[in-house]
């Protein structure tokens, strides 16, 4: 329970310091929500079914970077601003790095659920179905960005963040599949560790 309490100290830290004085209010807290959302999911549900250490940890990253997102908005992280300018880059990249995490992150959250909870029984497509549920979530994101950019006007450019780039959704779930992969080729013998410590 100690890292726990570690990871929860350190997520009210970033969430904190993501509101002080926030590039622009309202982007940030679209940033920002869906991770308190999150968080009172996991305490909500934590007696129920308690995840894996690695697999919160995973969370707590995923969480910083929205939290960072929410505080400088996505298109004016300044190490991003860097990037972009030593690599001669058309816009401020940091936005791929929450879409690459929006795949890896659920895909390691959906995993251990199925294996703990033995959803799936025949193993063929258990890596594919994971995969297509990350992808479906990320769809689902780019639809939240397009209906809140409809109804707030100029108030959700920050928040849609597609800096001029046409192919900004497309790449956004493209990410986001890439990021599921590479977590389930990465992590699944480190999860698989962690899981056995909980079950067996």
């Amino acid at each position: 329970m100690k890292y726990i309490y570690f990871l929860v100290t350190l997520f009210f830290i970033s969430c904190i310091a993501s509101v002080i004085n926030p590039k622009e209010g309202f982007t940030c807290f679209l940033e920002v929500i869906p991770a308190i959302i999150g968080f009172l999911i996991l305490v909500f549900t934590f007696k129920k079914f308690r995840f894996t250490n690695f697999t919160y940890t995973l969370i707590l990253i995923h969480c910083i970077i929205l939290f960072i997102g929410g505080h400088y908005t996505y298109a004016e992280v300044p190490f991003f601003d860097y990037i972009k300018e030593v690599f001669h880059q058309s816009r401020n990249n940091y936005d791929k790095v929450g879409h690459f995490a929006q795949g890896l992150v659920p895909a390691m959250i959906i995993r251990e659920l199925f294996i703990r909870k033995k959803v799936i029984n025949n193993q063929s497509f258990f890596n594919f179905i994971i995969v297509s549920i990350c992808l479906a979530i990320s769809a689902t994101y780019e639809f939240i960005e397009w209906f809140v950019s409809i109804a707030t006007g100029d108030g959700g450019d920050a928040f849609l963040g597609t800096q001029g780039y046409v192919w900004d959704t497309q790449s956004d779930m493209l990410f986001a599949t890439i990021g599921a992969i590479a977590g389930l080729i990465l992590f699944s013998k480190i999860q698989d560790k962690e899981i056995q410590k909980i079950d067996f």
